[in-house]
């Protein structure tokens, strides 16, 4: 099974922010979304979860699909501790309210915790966790319906690099363990070196590279050796003032 999207358009102010978008992820696989500030990533990552509609285009689901995203900055409710975080999908979706009960969802919680390395942690609010434990929470929430394809927006921003090393080998991890889609928005090229398996380049809306990670790192494209040097020269224009 796969994800596949297919000719995705969206426009804003009639301008086109996503143009044309083809590309597949099997199961199992992850899928780098690189580019600059400003050319479509996140708003890709929006509409494939439903959060927007697109214009036009198609995008093929797997059969029985189940769509988990991590955000950014994690999104945990500050009011709530780590459980209710971690299980307010199972309590608050309507197609699952009432499917499991109280001790099902405990060992639920328990479980997801343990594959992000956070055991014994259930009872503690996001406010006493480091940034880094805050982003594994977001994925034990993420994943606590057992998702087959998995959307990460910025997984790694604002965290050091050993933090930043964690973070990537549990999306190689949870992607192992669920044989989920998955698809990492980065900025970060230390992020497409350990987690992800293929690379598209996104600027102005179009995709302008598509290939493997030793691909885009040898620089024969002109757009991915621009992005891999962080060279303001180049065929992108970058802002500079």
């Amino acid at each position: 099974m796969s994800i596949e999207v297919k000719n995705l358009s969206k426009i804003f102010d009639k301008r086109y922010v996503l143009k044309d978008i083809s590309f597949k992820v099997n199961n199992g696989e992850t899928l780098g979304v690189i580019g600059f500030s400003g050319s479509g990533k996140s708003t890709l990552l929006k509409i494939i979860s439903g959060i927007l509609e697109k214009d036009s285009g198609e995008i093929i689901y797997p059969e029985n699909s189940e769509i988990a995203m991590a955000f950014q900055y994690s999104a945990l409710f500050d009011f709530l501790d780590v459980f209710d975080n971690i299980s307010f999908p199972l309590v608050e979706r309507k197609e699952l309210r009432g499917k499991y009960s109280k001790s099902e969802i405990e060992k639920i919680v328990k479980e997801k915790l343990k594959m992000v390395g956070l055991e014994g942690i259930e009872d503690k609010y996001p406010s006493e966790l480091s940034g880094g434990m805050q982003k594994r929470v977001g994925f034990a929430r993420a994943i606590v319906t057992n998702p087959n394809i998995i959307l990460y927006d910025e997984p790694t921003a604002g965290l050091d690099p050993v933090t930043s090393t964690m973070i990537e080998d549990y999306i190689v991890q949870l992607k192992k363990d669920l044989n989920a889609a998955c698809i990492v928005v980065t900025h970060q090229l230390s992020t497409i070196k350990r987690a992800v398996d293929k690379v598209i380049m996104l600027y102005q809306g179009s995709i302008v590279f598509s290939g493997g990670v030793e691909e885009l790192l040898s620089g024969e494209n002109p757009y991915a050796r621009q992005f891999v040097s962080a060279s303001i020269q180049g065929p992108m224009n970058i802002a500079t003032k």
